[in-house]
């Protein structure tokens, strides 16, 4: 199962306490102050990890505490300091503050961290308080508490191409024949509730990841549908493959189609609007759909490439076009 969201809480642990102790030693009646220091407590640390693809295991166990600091003791010692403990997430968690509802953090790295509850300081032992005048003090100082916070995770997955289309446009039936991919296929809309990622090879050198997510509705800008959370997956993807379903049983006109997405993409974002992408008619197994995919062709103003799941029709062909424009997009930003 996929999850893309959490709420989370964060308990940084106390800082232990000073101890107020003097020296007692045979023959040193008057033994100066010896009450060592606490230890800090221990931090709450995110890590950004390849090893984890979805905040599920975050949000089935949604409080994280981090151990106190010990106290000090005699003899100067000091006590020991809570252990930190570190949370892997996804590479892409974007991490929120839920109280003040800014963003701390966008972890896109591997190994990247973020210190998201920082432990309590430390108490002060009697021995810090020495000097010429009080030579005895009798106070040492608490530790203070470890910070604490709750959290609002998002994800947003990393891709090479995204796959934009309305609801059974054909993107998973597509994912599941150029990857090894399995997303779930059926005749309805919102068949893909969350998103799929799969490798397609070219060849012994070459690969891409292709993220196939939540069909689009009008309106999705807004919310509607699955709106937000198809979105902010898509931001990350380099190229967008935009499918439109151009077979005689298709549930809305290709040109619509094709505009409904458009507008969706330009109104979340004008970035998106203006990422690289290729334009395919889906579904292309019939004189009908080759003839609609023309009309499309024609009434856009782009080159439109038919394609064919079931028959592998066109199949490679879109690949190396994708492939193309990726190491294109990715030597203009060198």
């Amino acid at each position: 199962m996929f999850r893309d969201e959490a709420h989370v809480e964060v308990i940084a642990g106390r800082g232990g306490d000073g101890v107020v102790s003097f020296r007692t030693e045979m023959y040193v009646p008057r033994g100066g102050p010896d009450g060592g220091d606490g230890g800090r407590g221990g931090d709450v640390i995110f890590v950004a990890s390849s090893h984890v693809t979805s905040l599920l295991s975050v949000a089935r166990s949604p409080r994280f505490s981090a151990p106190d600091g010990k106290s000090g003791g005699p003899r100067l010692c000091t006590g020991e300091s809570g252990q930190s403990i570190r949370v892997e997430v996804p590479i892409g968690t974007l991490v929120f503050d839920n109280e003040r509802g800014n963003r701390l953090a966008d972890l896109t790295e591997e190994g990247q961290e973020l210190v998201v509850a920082k432990g309590g300081k430390h108490g002060k032992g009697n021995s810090r308080f020495k000097n010429s005048v009080r030579q005895e003090p009798r106070h040492a100082t608490k530790g203070t508490e470890g910070e604490r916070r709750g959290l609002r995770l998002e994800l947003k997955l990393f891709a090479d191409v995204g796959l934009v289309g309305l609801p059974n446009a054909g993107k998973s039936t597509f994912l599941s024949v150029v990857t090894k991919a399995k997303p779930k296929v059926a005749d309805y809309p919102f068949t893909t509730l969350d998103p799929q990622v799969g490798i397609a090879s070219l060849n012994d050198y070459q690969s891409m990841v292709i993220a196939d997510l939540p069909g689009l509705v009008g309106g999705a800008a807004e919310g509607v549908g699955l709106g937000h959370r198809f979105l902010r997956h898509i931001e990350r993807c380099q190229v967008l493959l935009h499918l439109v379903d151009c077979s005689p049983g298709g549930t809305q006109a290709p040109l619509d189609a094709y505009e409904t997405i458009c507008e969706e993409l330009e109104r979340f974002s004008p970035l998106l609007a203006k990422k690289a992408f290729v334009l395919a008619a889906s579904k292309v197994e019939s004189s009908e759909a080759e003839e609609a995919a023309r009309d499309l062709e024609e009434a856009t103003g782009h080159p439109v490439m038919r394609l064919s799941s079931h028959t592998h029709q066109g199949l490679k062909e879109l690949l190396l076009r994708l492939q193309e424009i990726l190491t294109e997009t990715r030597e203009e930003g060198e």
